[in-house]
């Protein structure tokens, strides 16, 4: 017998945590592990089109613990369970990653714009949707308690974006896009 993805237990607006609980669809959590899923698919896309093994393979890595991450976030809370976790090693990696990335990139001296390259582009809308994702997540943290390191691998995780999308910039040769502001 095939498993049917429609349930129809949704249908009235409510949907089920890990664990047994019901709540609407608009609750706090669902945002919450809602904006980690999109993250992921965002990183995903990103996965499709750069270019270098290593940084795919840094890419699965996260796509790996972003889905730990809705999984604890689509947790009950009221209950005890299960859930795979996130070790400090995973921010550590997130950390190595952007120093690496950083040693070979020009010091910042401007605030750059999103664009120049398709590529840079698509880092930059994953970092985004990252941020919205941690906002969301702290937000959640502010009514009911969220693991510390879920917010922080989430605030590195952008910032290791930001920084990939510079260096898929300079790998491809584009000039980063610099904000001028009026004067």
């Amino acid at each position: 017998m095939a498993f049917k993805i429609y349930t129809k237990t949704g249908d009235k607006g409510e949907t089920g945590l890990f664990g047994g609980a019901r709540v609407p669809k608009n609750h706090i959590r669902v945002e919450a592990y809602g904006s980690v899923d999109e993250l992921n698919a965002q990183i995903g896309l990103l996965r499709d089109v750069i270019e270098t093994p290593h940084d795919k393979t840094i890419l699965k890595s996260i796509q790996d613990r972003l889905f730990t991450i809705g999984a604890n976030l689509a947790s009950d809370p009221a209950k005890n369970m299960i859930t795979p976790d996130l070790k400090k090693s995973d921010i550590e990696l997130l950390e190595n990653e952007i120093d690496t990335m950083e040693a070979d990139l020009p010091a910042l001296k401007n605030f750059i714009l999103p664009g120049g390259h398709l590529t840079v582009s698509y880092c930059n809308i994953a970092r985004t949707v990252c941020r919205r994702a941690e906002r969301m997540v702290v937000a959640l943290d502010f009514e009911q308690t969220v693991l510390p390191i879920i917010i922080e691998y989430l605030n590195r995780l952008s910032d290791y974006l930001f920084v990939l999308g510079r260096k898929v910039g300079q790998d491809l040769g584009v000039a980063e896009v610099i904000w001028n502001a009026r004067k």
